[in-house]
């Protein structure tokens, strides 16, 4: 057996054991005969770093795939990181300017090599960081979103979808990410409140003395008006119809049309149309057949249509042609303004809304057996709550804009061979589409065939992700997908729900006619005690690795997981984790304890050991199936709630107590072996929640050979348990309590043996574990009438204590007083709410019920200290 050290140390324990089960194969799967329960992880971005939402995310996932294989499941978590697109495009792009190099310059093959350079060297170390806090993925089956086979699963899926008739080219209003240089889904839009401003701008009316008013957030987009609108209803503009005006600056003339659209309300009744940079504009020029004029370049500078203020930020321009206006009399005023404004969720700029071409899918076919999975409950949400934000998304759909003006990531395979926009073939190869280009045009040849530059957005290759890392698109039918898929649990944040868990469910019908998991977790998200999201902006974001090197790794599992409940944010509070590291402690305490013991195997089992050992293993069965419980209806943080109270009350306050051999005795040999199956009971329980510890002591223990690894051990079962042993015993606590709360308050020593009298004529259970833990020398049921005692209640039964020489009477006597004057005075309270008419007719009849039992016993409790009172 190994040497027990006095003091647990998780930094001697942790790397240990990870590289124990990491070279036995433990996290590995291969399909078997056994049942699979596989969980994918949501892949974080390759060049991440761990944070508090990736702690919460994994230590749910790893509690739930150590509970799967101790159940005898077929585990199988599978690992692996996201290419992101915008975010890893970015960082590179930086660090070349750093350097001096524009990607333009050295074009697009050397930039990939730095940004494959760069993943390398940033690659992967979230995974690494999530080995620290004992994730037990399947490493050897770790996938990256460009690898190889998944690379080509998204172009095989890109190339299917659009012979079917599901993706297609073409110009519509898009997000422009002025700083990423690319556009975005709508979904990537975060809309934030923001003062500002509303200018009221004077348009000259064409060949009048006169000026129509027209307020604006934006005067800079003045150079793309194309139109002014009016409501055809509103009496002040009926001498508009069909006149032109002058546009402000610009001194071009554009037309005043009429439409219903417009709300006579907002700012003067007057709007002014932009169809390039406007998302309503844009469909009420469609529906007119308004000009289009774009503004920008693609860095949200003014191009040449913005005259003398060609080639400078929109934002600039806003301040400078407010003052241009005012100097030409072309400002009626300004008026501060509070509006929602659309930012880029990946690099926080503000949109620009643009006309552009671009490569969208249409989603409403594949929106409804994905909603129809959840509405029917063959996919479940957890918590309840998201099923209708699910629902109203997908309701409510509209084609997906999958394509990316970036050169990092899935290419799309889209390879023209003429000019026009429209002269192209779609193939999984070159050597593919030049076999099609051909049938177009004979004279093409492969160098004169030309590959789509844009790249495809990140979510098209992850909604794939539980098929691809299983290789299910590129070979539909092998072996492994057909095992492990569809997968059983996912958990992630609510978030993404449309980016990515909306998307997997549509993919897993379009591509295998089946939802790819049965379940959705959704995670909190982690805040602080102010109760504002963690984020590095705030610096309010604590270092994950820092906190398990001062807590330990199941510290923090433990503070992560006790205050979060599904779908609930967790405030987190670093307390918390030094909750869980005393929990850590005190298992060890308890384990050094028992094992402190010498074993007589002469010497019989007390009566008080065979009472502590019924009760505890019947708390056991029923703490059991509580937390199985709670594991069906994913309460995962109710589960290690009822076992830590399992462990810290009932396991080592109070059943290492009443089995505990007097100072300087032997424990007989049958009660110790009894403790040491119950600890390993525990320990399996603790395991998936804490399991280095859990590993440690198991292993600890005795010498175990490695297939009795706890890892790898069956979990414990549910079993019948007797309620009426479980709530005898929790009697058996009060009483203890109550006597060892009389001993505290009169300052009677815990050595000093007392008489306890149970008045009446009750059955009293466990009466040897009271006499050893309460110090008791005998329990009889006679007490004479004059003789002084101090009484207490547990339930329906009433106890006594007689008083020994040492009490202070005059004092007992001021305290019984005080106690009926409280009551007293709680019984009034009490009988004020009974005797309202309105409480007592409107209340829930349980809260009624409730008030009635409190006076039932206030009366009691106060007609015993009465009863006390004369015997003083």
């Amino acid at each position: 057996m190994s040497e027990i050290a006095a003091k647990y140390s998780p930094k001697n324990v942790e790397d240990k054991w990870y590289k124990f089960w990491m070279a036995n194969n433990f996290f590995h799967s291969e399909p078997n005969e056994k049942k699979p329960y596989t969980i994918v992880i949501p892949p974080p971005n390759v060049t991440g770093v761990l944070h508090m939402g990736h702690m919460l995310n994994n230590t749910i996932q790893d509690v739930l795939i150590r509970r799967a294989r101790m159940l005898g499941y077929n585990a199988c978590w599978i690992p692996g990181t996201d290419h992101a697109s915008i975010a890893t495009e970015a960082k590179v792009v930086n660090k070349l300017k750093e350097q001096g190099i524009s990607k333009f310059d050295i074009g697009r093959e050397k930039f990939l090599e730095h940004a494959w350079e760069w993943t390398h060297t940033h690659g992967g170390i979230i995974l690494e960081q999530l080995k620290k806090l004992g994730c037990s993925c399947d490493w050897d089956r770790t996938k990256f979103t460009l690898d190889k086979d998944l690379y080509n699963s998204v172009i095989k899926c890109f190339v299917d979808l659009y012979n079917r008739g599901y993706i297609y080219k073409g110009n519509k209003m898009i997000n422009w990410d002025p700083e990423a240089k690319t556009n975005i889904s709508d979904e990537e839009v975060i809309y934030k409140e923001q003062n500002g401003k509303l200018y009221f701008l004077r348009y000259k009316v064409a060949h009048e003395d006169n000026y129509v008013i027209v307020a604006t957030t934006r005067p800079e987009t003045i150079f793309g008006d194309t139109a002014l609108c009016i409501n055809p209803n509103d009496g002040r503009y009926q001498y508009l119809k069909g006149k032109n005006v002058i546009v402000p600056i610009c001194n071009r003339e554009i037309p005043v049309i009429e439409d219903e659209y417009v709300d006579m309300e907002f700012g003067t009744g007057v709007l002014k149309i932009t169809p390039a940079h406007d998302i309503n504009d844009y469909n009420l020029g469609k529906k007119h057949q308004l000009a289009t004029i774009d503004i920008f370049n693609e860095n949200a500078t003014l191009n040449d249509y913005g005259l003398h203020y060609k080639g400078k930020d929109r934002f600039i321009v806003r301040k400078e042609i407010s003052k241009e206006l005012k100097e030409k009399n072309l400002l009626e005023k300004e008026e501060n303004y509070v509006n929602k404004v659309g930012t880029s969720e990946r690099t926080g700029a503000v949109i620009e809304p643009k006309i552009s071409i671009q490569w969208f899918m249409k989603m409403k076919d594949f929106a409804k057996p994905a909603l129809d999975a959840v509405l029917n409950e063959k996919l479940k949400l957890y918590p309840e709550k998201f099923v209708t934000t699910y629902k109203n998304w997908l309701e409510d759909i509209h084609d997906w804009n999958i394509s990316r003006q970036l050169w990092w990531g899935h290419r799309i395979p889209a390879y023209y061979y003429g000019e026009g926009e429209n002269d192209f073939v779609i193939a999984q190869t070159k050597e593919e589409a030049l076999k099609l280009a051909l049938e177009k045009n004979s004279a093409i040849t492969f160098d004169t065939l030309r590959q789509e530059e844009d790249v495809l957005d990140t979510w098209f290759s992850s909604w794939l992700w539980p098929i691809s890392v299983f290789n299910g698109i590129n070979e539909p039918n092998n072996k492994e997908i057909n095992y492990y898929y569809p997968t059983q649990d996912l958990v992630t944040g609510p978030d993404i729900i449309f980016f990515w868990v909306a998307r997997m469910v549509m993919a897993g019908y379009a591509f295998r006619n089946e939802t790819p998991f049965s379940n959705v977790y959704f995670t909190g998200i982690v805040r602080d005690k102010l109760r504002r999201k963690m984020s590095k902006q705030l610096g309010n974001s604590p270092d994950p690795l820092k906190l398990i090197e001062e807590y330990g790794a199941d510290g923090v599992r433990v503070g992560v997981l006790l205050s979060s409940s599904a779908g609930n944010d967790l405030m987190f509070d670093e307390d918390l984790c030094l909750q869980g590291r005393n929990f850590s402690n005190k298992i060890w305490n308890s384990f050094r304890l028992v094992k402190s013991w010498n074993v007589d195997s002469s010497k019989h089992q007390t009566i008080e050991s065979k009472e502590a050992i019924s009760w505890i293993k019947n708390k056991i069965a029923k703490t059991v199936t509580s937390i199985n419980a709670d594991f069906e209806k994913y309460r995962i943080s109710d589960a290690l709630m009822s076992i830590y109270k399992l462990v810290w009350d009932d396991y080592c306050s109070w059943y290492l107590e009443a089995i505990k051999p007097p100072y300087g005795e032997d424990i007989d040999k049958k009660t110790y072996l009894e403790t040491i199956a119950i600890l390993e009971d525990l320990l399996k329980l603790l395991h998936p929640f804490m399991p280095f510890i859990s590993e440690e002591i198991w292993q600890t223990i005795k010498e175990r050979e490695v297939q009795e690894s706890l890892i790898i051990a069956s979990s414990v079962s549910e079993e019948i348990f007797d309620e009426s042993i479980i709530s005898d015993f929790e009697v058996t606590k009060e009483i203890i309590s109550s006597i060892r709360n009389f001993r505290s308050e009169k300052g009677i020593s815990p050595k000093e043996a007392l008489v306890l009298i149970c008045k009446g004529n009750h059955r009293l259970e466990n009466i040897a574990t009271i006499k050893k833990l309460a110090t008791i020398s005998e329990i009889n049921d006679h007490l004479d009438e004059n003789e002084p005692s101090y009484t207490f209640l547990v339930g329906k039964l009433e106890f006594a204590i007689p008083f020994t020489q040492t009490i202070d009477m005059e004092a007992e006597k001021a305290k019984i007083v005080e106690d009926i004057a409280y009551l007293e005075g709680f019984l009034k309270s009490v009988n004020a709410k009974l005797s309202n008419e309105k409480f007592v007719n409107g209340a829930p009849q349980k809260v009624v019920d409730m008030e009635k039992k409190k006076r039932f016993d206030t009366l009691e409790k106060i007609s015993i200290l009465k009863e006390s009172l004369k015997k003083l």
